[in-house]
């Protein structure tokens, strides 16, 4: 199901969702650059869970009304407001790759009587955190060294770079099968993630690449919101081998924000994320559960 939904007065977003309409609400953030119409799991496999997977193109993605000099921050506002649109009463969170700073957003602003708890899937951290640049592919570094030297720069790069995308989606992942590991180049191979990847990115840049260019000057740019305020529960997951997102961004996050978990999973790496996607939204369906049974549970009474 796709729908237009008004986060503010004069700019709205585009919203997909899948799985049990009457399942509990996990928002999905997609990656950069990214959009809405996935990759998610099946929806026979969300039913099973009982979920329902909602996604928004973020501002200047897809059909999105475009949020110039947005921070990371304002991601939170527009959760909740569509949250709020959609009448969804409690929620849960996760970011995959460039949805995950955003999905942080939500932890630290977000009443925790709405948010239940979020998840972040090969996330990055802010750039002011130590050695941000270890261990990343050249690409990356090129592009995020480019916001800090010549904001114009990156903005002539990624315009230029989201015309070969529209003009032939396939060529992002073949440039980037040159800085894989083996195990992302072996979940791109599978033909229906190729395929769902490759149809993300021409939804995400067919009307321009501003959605891109303001996703990665929010990442360089601060952030808007303290990590060490965060009191909703948030799990982290990242692949030991991942070269985009390298996987020590998780483990400075983990020791910022109280009371996080970490998996750091071997053998495998950042496009791992949409495979291990199901598990994560079970279990942050479960965690949520078991919050509201805990909420429910009458106090004992000491006589």
């Amino acid at each position: 199901m796709t729908q237009k939904v008004a986060v503010t007065d004069s700019r709205a977003v585009t919203v997909n969702s899948w799985g049990d309409p009457n399942g509990f609400p996990i928002l999905l953030l997609h990656g950069t650059p990214g959009s809405s119409c996935g990759p998610v799991p099946r929806s026979s496999v969300l039913y099973r869970h009982g979920i329902r997977l909602i996604c928004y193109d973020r501002p200047g993605y897809g059909d999105s009304g475009r949020h110039p000099g947005r921070t990371v921050a304002d991601a939170a506002g527009d959760v909740l407001a569509l949250a709020d649109e959609m009448k969804l009463g409690e929620f849960s969170v996760v970011g995959r790759s460039g949805g995950g700073p955003h999905a942080l957003a939500c932890a630290a602003t977000i009443d925790s009587g709405r948010l239940r708890n979020v998840a972040v899937l090969v996330g990055l951290a802010p750039t002011d955190a130590p050695d941000w640049f270890d261990g990343m592919a050249d690409s990356n570094i090129e592009e995020y060294e480019l916001v800090g030297d010549d904001r114009t720069a990156v903005i002539a790069d990624l315009t230029e770079r989201a015309r070969q995308v529209r003009a032939d989606p396939e060529c992002l992942l073949l440039a980037l099968e040159k800085e894989m590991t083996e195990y992302d180049r072996e979940i791109v191979t599978d033909f229906s993630f190729r395929r769902l990847l490759t149809e993300s990115y021409r939804e995400a840049l067919r009307f321009g690449p501003f959605g891109w260019i303001d996703d990665v000057l929010a990442f360089r740019g601060p952030w808007g919101f303290a990590l060490d305020k965060i009191s909703v529960p948030v799990q982290l997951w990242h692949g030991q081998d991942d070269v985009f997102t390298p996987a020590h961004h998780s483990r400075w996050l983990a020791a910022q924000i109280p009371g996080a978990s970490i998996h750091i999973q071997p053998r495998a790496a950042h496009f791992d994320a949409m495979v291990v996607l199901p598990r994560i939204l079970a279990r942050l369906k479960a965690d949520s559960m078991d919050m509201a049974a805990d909420a429910e549970a009458p106090e004992l009474v000491r006589l």
